[in-house]
């Protein structure tokens, strides 16, 4: 095989800096990485993730999933392909994901749009235009989740719309009704202005009020009048796998991370509404309404959003470990 070690070193704290601006619940970034002979490697943090939010690591796993498709896309777009391989120590229950060289080869345009959307892709919860999302950003999102192995279901029209948001909205009382829920995502809440994670009031958009469809989680203080900015038909989109086990739940988040990407590619906004997937009851009830036999990861919301700021990142050198050396 090709000898790519030096290459693995020589770009690894870039890709490691793509890789972390995936998205996580709450902006918990739960993540490490490190080189591991001619592997990279992508592990929880568990110290990281939210306990009472988070308690089976499926947001943990989701969001690694999504910082190895970035990690991945980095190193592709310089001519390094990267194979990925799920959980590949089953002893090590840290090790999600390992990451090993395949022969150098230019990337695709393709490939190098998405890497482009990368600094720009980030959750935007204000409200949406009016202005629909055009057929061709919705078969590519759809094509985007299918080329990774997830499906994606648009759910179009006010009426079904309502359906799956009554649905998010009762998870959302379930889980605001627990104080402890609620004391961590206050928590995670930042009103300081110099946090590296966590949510920043600023950009929490605006709480939910009796006229959204959807809900919204209280990240901000702010609050609309009655009528106004309403999103009268937003795009909302159910992305999922055919099975719910740890690698499922990560290829999820490797595909999850391919449709926002690609979404932002084509100058649409989006956030995630994840409270129907934390309750299991009402993710199954999401699953019946879509007629699906198979899990739902992720509920997305879609649309033209006017600019809206980013949630901070720790820096580079505080998601890397020591490297490991003589890794098979």
């Amino acid at each position: 095989m090709h000898r790519t070690t030096s290459i693995v070193e020589n770009d690894f704290r870039t890709a490691v800096g793509a890789a972390v601006l995936a998205p996580s619940l709450h902006n918990s970034q739960p993540w490490r990485f490190r080189l591991a002979g001619d592997q990279v490697h992508v592990l929880t943090d568990p110290g990281r993730t939210p306990p009472v939010a988070d308690a089976d690591g499926w947001a943990a796993r989701i969001a690694c999933g999504a910082a190895t498709y970035n990690l991945q896309l980095a190193f592709a777009v310089r001519g390094q392909p990267m194979q990925v391989q799920w959980r590949p120590v089953a002893s090590e229950r840290e090790l999600v994901a390992a990451l090993q060289p395949a022969p150098p080869r230019p990337p695709t345009p393709g490939q190098q749009r998405l890497f482009l959307a990368v600094p720009n892709r980030h959750s935007n919860r204000h409200p949406f235009r009016s202005q629909l999302v055009p057929p061709v950003a919705r078969l590519a999102m759809i094509e985007a989740a299918a080329a990774e192995g997830a499906w994606l279901d648009l759910v179009v029209g006010r009426i079904p719309v309502a359906a799956v948001g009554e649905i998010a909205h009762a998870a959302n009382r379930v889980l605001q009704r627990d104080v402890a829920y609620a004391a961590e995502l206050a928590a995670w809440t930042h009103r300081d202005g110099v946090a590296v994670d966590g949510v920043p009031a600023d950009v929490g958009g605006f709480n939910a009020g009796p006229q959204d469809l959807l809900p919204q989680r209280p990240f901000s203080d702010l609050v609309r009048m009655a009528g106004e900015n309403v999103e009268d038909d937003p795009l909302v989109a159910v992305l999922g796998t055919i099975g719910d086990r740890p690698v499922d739940q990560l290829r999820a988040g490797y595909a999850l991370q391919r449709v926002l990407l690609t979404i932002t590619d084509h100058g649409l906004a989006s956030s995630m509404l994840s409270q129907p997937i934390e309750v299991a009851s009402a993710r199954e009830q999401l699953r019946i309404s879509l007629g699906r036999s198979g899990t739902p990861q992720m509920v997305l919301r879609v649309g033209y959003g006017d600019p809206a700021s980013a949630t901070p990142r720790r820096p580079v050198a505080d998601v890397i470990d020591a490297p490991r050396e003589g890794a098979e």
